[in-house]
C-alpha cells in the first residue's frame, strides 16, 4: 500500500511537470509561429504584390501596341531548309509585330511577311467597341489591311504600314545598356494565342547565331514559341529592346533559348526603311582580325591584343585616308576594341554617309583617322525582297520576275545588255523546263523578240498556244544561253 501510495504521488508529480512543460512548449511554439507568419505579411507579401502590380501595369501599357499579323502568300521551301533557295510555295502563316509610331508603322520579322500576297493586322487598339472591357474575355480587335514599306533580309526585319493616325506605339530603348540578368517581357501571339505575355531574364547580349557574322542578338529565357516572331522584347521601363526572331529548340517549342534583334539595330533599319524604302549598309574597305600574342610577335606590334588590319581594299575610304595593313586599331568612335568581331559588329550599324573615327597604333605612334562610310555592294539574294506576287508572277513560266532597272542592275554583275527582266524566284508549281532557270538569270528575249518588262513577257506568253515552241535568251554570270521548251 505504501508502495502504491508513493507510486501514485510520483505519477501525479510527473504528470504535473509534464503538463507544465507542455504548456511552456506550446506557448513558445505559438509565439514563434506568430512571429514567422508575421514576417511575410509585413515584408515579403507587400513586395511581391508591388512587383505583380508593376508587371500588370506594364502589360496594360504595352499590349495596345502589339499586333497579330496574318499573311497569305508565298514563302521559300527547300529540302535543306535554306532561305536562299529559289523555290516558293503558297501558304498562310501568322506572326506578331509592334507599332513604333502614331502613324501606324509596324516592325515585324521579314520571314513573317516573306512573299506576302495579303497582309492583315489584328489588335484590340483597332476595335471600335467602346466597352470598358471589364470582362476577362476581351473583345476581338478589327482586322485591317497592311502594306509592306520595306524588308531587310539580312536582319530579318520588315516595316509595315496601316492606314490612319493616332495609334498607340512603343519607344525603342537602348539595347547596348542591357545586362545579363535583367528582367524582360516577351509579347506576341505564340501558336496563334493573341497578345500573350511571358517573363524572363536577359541570358546574354551580343550573341551570334552565325559564326563571325556581324548580326548579333539578345538571348533571353522568356518563353518564345512559333507565332512570337516579330513581337517585342520589353524592358521594365516599357521600351522595346528587341524584336523576337528565333528560338533554339530540339522539340520545335520553347526550351528557354530565344533570340531577339537588338533595338539599336532595329532603330537603324526602321529609320532607313522609312526614309528610303531599303537599308543601305556601310563599309570602309578593311578586313580585320583579332590580334594574338603570335600575331603581335610576328608583326612586331606594340600590343598583343585588339584588332589588326589584315587587308585594305584599293581605292576604298580606308585606303584613301591612309590606313595600312598591320595597323592596330585601338578604338572605333571612342569604344575600345578587344577583337575583330567587335569591330565588325560596331561598323555594321553605321549607315552609308556617316564618318567613323579610328584610333590606330602604327609602330609606337598613335594616330587618328576620320573614315567615311560608303555603301556596301548588295547581292542577288535581295531580289526576293522585291517580289510582289500580284505584279511579278509569270504563271506560264512558273517564275517571279522583276523589271530590269537602275536598282535591280546594282544587285547583279555587269550585264551584256541593259534591257530584260530578272528571275527572282521560282514558284512551287513551275513547269519542268523552269528547272533550267535560276534566281538572278536575266531574260533578254523570247522567240527573238526583246523583252523590256514583266508585263510585256506575260502578254507575249498569253498570245501563244499550248505546245507552242518557246526560246528564251538568258544571261547568267555574263554568259548568254538559250532555254527552249514547248509551252504547257
Amino acid at each position: 500500500m505504501e508502495y502504491s501510495h508513493n507510486h501514485r504521488q510520483q505519477r501525479a508529480s510527473f504528470h504535473a511537470i509534464f503538463i507544465c512543460f507542455l504548456f511552456v512548449f506550446l506557448s513558445v511554439h505559438t509565439s514563434w509561429s506568430h512571429s514567422v507568419q508575421a514576417l511575410p505579411q509585413q515584408k515579403a507579401v507587400p513586395s511581391l504584390m508591388e512587383l505583380s502590380g508593376s508587371l500588370e501595369l506594364l502589360a496594360e501599357k504595352v499590349s495596345p501596341a502589339v499586333v497579330q499579323i496574318f499573311v497569305t502568300g508565298y514563302d521559300f521551301d527547300s529540302p535543306d531548309g535554306s532561305r536562299s533557295a529559289s523555290l516558293l510555295t503558297r501558304q498562310r502563316i501568322s506572326g506578331s509585330g509592334v507599332i513604333l509610331d502614331n502613324l501606324g508603322h509596324i516592325v515585324t520579322n521579314a520571314h513573317v511577311v516573306q512573299g506576302a500576297r495579303r497582309i492583315q493586322v489584328l489588335a484590340a487598339a483597332f476595335s471600335e467597341n467602346q466597352c470598358p472591357g471589364l470582362s476577362i474575355v476581351k473583345a476581338k480587335g478589327k482586322l485591317v489591311l497592311a502594306t509592306i514599306v520595306g524588308v531587310d533580309q539580312e536582319t530579318d526585319l520588315a516595316v509595315l504600314k496601316i492606314e490612319g493616325i493616332g495609334f498607340p506605339f512603343l519607344p525603342l530603348g537602348d539595347s547596348d545598356s542591357l545586362k545579363a540578368g535583367q528582367l524582360v517581357l516577351a509579347f506576341g501571339s505564340p501558336l496563334g494565342l493573341e497578345n500573350s505575355v511571358t517573363m524572363g531574364v536577359v541570358s546574354a547580349v551580343g550573341r551570334q547565331l552565325v559564326p563571325e557574322g556581324p548580326m548579333i542578338y539578345v538571348q533571353t529565357d522568356a518563353s518564345i514559341n512559333p507565332g512570337n516572331s516579330g513581337g517585342p522584347l520589353i524592358n521594365m521601363a516599357g521600351q522595346v529592346v528587341g524584336i523576337n526572331t528565333a528560338i533554339l529548340s530540339q522539340s520545335g517549342g520553347n526550351e528557354g533559348v530565344g533570340f531577339a534583334a537588338p533595338s539599336n539595330i532595329v532603330r537603324n533599319v526602321f529609320e532607313q526603311i522609312l526614309k528610303t524604302g531599303r537599308v543601305q549598309r556601310g563599309e570602309i574597305g578593311v578586313f580585320v582580325q583579332t590580334a594574338t600574342p603570335t600575331l603581335a610577335y610576328g608583326l612586331h606590334l606594340f600590343r598583343d591584343w585588339g584588332v589588326v588590319v589584315a587587308d585594305v581594299t584599293p581605292h576604298s575610304p580606308a585606303s584613301m585616308v591612309g590606313l595600312r595593313v598591320g595597323d592596330l586599331i585601338l578604338e572605333l568612335d571612342g569604344k575600345v576594341l578587344e577583337n575583330g568581331r567587335q569591330f565588325d559588329v560596331n561598323l555594321y550599324r553605321r549607315a552609308f554617309g556617316e564618318i567613323v573615327t579610328l584610333e590606330v597604333l602604327r609602330g609606337s605612334e598613335r594616330m587618328s583617322f576620320q573614315v567615311p562610310v560608303v555603301e556596301r555592294p548588295d547581292d542577288s539574294e535581295r531580289l526576293t525582297a522585291m517580289i510582289s506576287p500580284e505584279n511579278n508572277l509569270v504563271p506560264a513560266l512558273g517564275i517571279f520576275a522583276i523589271d530590269l532597272n537602275e536598282r535591280t542592275m546594282q544587285l547583279l554583275p555587269s550585264l551584256r545588255e541593259g534591257s530584260g527582266i530578272v528571275v527572282a524566284a521560282k514558284a512551287a508549281d513551275a513547269p519542268y523546263f523552269a528547272e533550267e532557270l535560276q534566281s538572278g538569270d536575266v531574260i533578254h528575249s523570247i522567240n527573238g523578240e526583246s523583252v523590256k518588262n514583266v508585263e510585256q513577257l506575260r502578254t507575249i506568253l498569253e498570245g501563244l498556244q499550248t505546245s507552242h515552241p518557246v526560246v528564251l535568251q538568258v544571261e547568267r554570270f555574263g554568259q548568254l544561253r538559250f532555254v527552249s521548251f514547248e509551252l504547257e
